[in-house]
Formats: structure tokens, sequence, C-alpha cells
């Protein structure tokens, strides 16, 4: 195939999923805040319905810290196998 009629096939593919419908409103939006919102990429990960870039790194720590637990726990346990 060639890259022409890939293109075309990837336009129609978006399409046909409801992702050019769906980022044309979220950027129409945008484009009538009358309020820019400082991060615009924040604004578009909003209106798709993802976390906030905030809400991200907030996540993200907690898993490091739940990952942390779970490793010590982990350790306890086999140390406590070992015993018995």
């Amino acid at each position: 195939m060639d890259r022409e009629a890939k293109k075309e096939a990837f336009r129609k593919y978006l399409e046909s999923s409801g992702v050019l419908d769906t980022l044309t409103k979220v950027l129409v939006a945008l484009y009538e805040e009358n309020d820019k919102p400082s991060s615009a990429v924040e604004f578009v990960q909003q209106k798709l319905g993802g976390p906030s870039i905030s809400d991200y790194e907030k996540l993200k720590a907690e898993k490091l810290d739940l990952q942390l637990k779970y490793n010590e726990l982990l350790d306890t346990h086999k140390e406590t196998c070992r015993q018995v």
C-alpha cells in the first residue's frame, strides 16, 4: 500500500470511529472559551475525560508509594513464611 493510500485509510478510520468529530468539538469548545485556560493540553484532556496533569502526577506518586508498601509487605510475608 503506498503512502497516500495509507494516509487516506487512516483518515477514514479516524472519521468512522468518531475521533475527528470528538476532537473538532473539543477544539471548538476551546476556541469559544472567553477566558482561555493557561494549559490548552489540560483543557483538552479534561474535555476528553482524562485526569488533569496535576491529578495524574498525584496518582503516579500514590502508585509509587503503594508499590513500596507492597514490596515491604511482601518481604515481611516471605520472612514470616521462612520462620514457620
